[in-house]
């Protein structure tokens, strides 16, 4: 069984006065907050994988330590050079 709401809760206390507060706008801070948050949304399906945000950051570190040691260039020895000079 739900309670009533009281009539103690529905009034302002004796010392506000409406005409003392501003004009309420809803959402007034919204946009500000979307352009500087960088909540993201993941799918559903990615979302079952990592438990918590610390799994996706650490999931993000490693992929981006991969991508750095992969697309290093790496010079060939001079053996490997002069195989290649001699084949071609």
């Amino acid at each position: 069984m739900k309670k009533g709401k009281s009539e103690l809760n529905d009034w302002l206390r004796p010392e506000y006065k409406r005409s003392d507060l501003r004009e309420l706008v809803r959402g007034k801070y919204a946009s500000r907050i979307r352009t500087s948050t960088n909540v993201i949304v993941l799918d559903p399906q990615v979302a079952k994988v990592f438990p918590n945000d610390e799994a996706v950051n650490n999931a993000l570190r490693g992929l981006m330590k991969l991508a750095r040691s992969s697309a290093r260039v790496t010079s060939r020895s001079a053996r490997t050079r002069a195989r290649a000079a001699r084949a071609g």
